[in-house]
């Protein structure tokens, strides 16, 4: 079943406000679809353009987790501080 032009525009009008909430990735995936789109340079050899892609989602990867690594942090230290409303934060002195 195809998705409807109307769903199609809103599902893209909601992945692009996603990106630009996430620049880094919007990068990425340029990086990606430029991959893709970069038949009329010089001929390449599949593997020199694979080498590429795999490195373009590696990063994405990396970028990927370190933002759900930021946002559980913050996630885990709201519910400590729901669940412990009188616990102080405080570094150690030296």
């Amino acid at each position: 079943m195809k998705d409807k032009p109307a769903e199609n525009k809103s599902r893209e009008e909601q992945m692009v406000e996603r990106l630009r909430k996430h620049p880094e990735m919007m990068e990425r995936f340029e990086a990606i679809l430029g991959l893709t789109e970069s038949g009329d340079g010089p001929i390449r050899k599949a593997d020199d353009v694979e080498d590429q892609l795999v490195e373009e989602v590696r990063r994405l990867g990396n970028m990927t987790m370190q933002e759900w690594a930021k946002k559980a942090e913050e996630r885990a230290a709201q519910e400590f501080i729901q669940a412990h409303p009188k616990s102080r934060c405080s570094k150690k002195k030296p």
